[in-house]
């Protein structure tokens, strides 16, 4: 049995929270459509899904049927997916 390294666990925690913060976003944002309030910059729900927060954001797309007819963010989720899995394969690579 192989016991992840300090490091490791360090990175997964940092991947978690970054998944939890962008699903938050995504929610917080589709609260403030439904109210007709200021809403939260595409550029700031872009940046943590492109920043490992991948898995968050499609959950949160798929949880909220939120932002799923923009073509934009249909190509941003699974890019930000990949790109998470990408980092959580090299994390338990090495």
């Amino acid at each position: 049995m192989n016991i992840l390294q300090t490091w490791q666990l360090l990175l997964l925690f940092l991947i978690a929270s970054i998944n939890v913060y962008t699903f938050s976003l995504y929610f917080i944002d589709k609260r403030k459509a439904i109210k007709n309030k200021r809403r939260i910059s595409e550029k700031q729900l872009l940046i943590p899904t492109y920043l490992f927060g991948g898995l968050g954001a499609a959950f949160a797309m798929s949880t909220f049927r939120h932002k799923t007819q923009t073509t934009k963010f249909k190509v941003s989720a699974p890019l930000g997916v990949f790109i998470t899995i990408g980092a959580l394969s090299l994390i338990f690579y090495y």
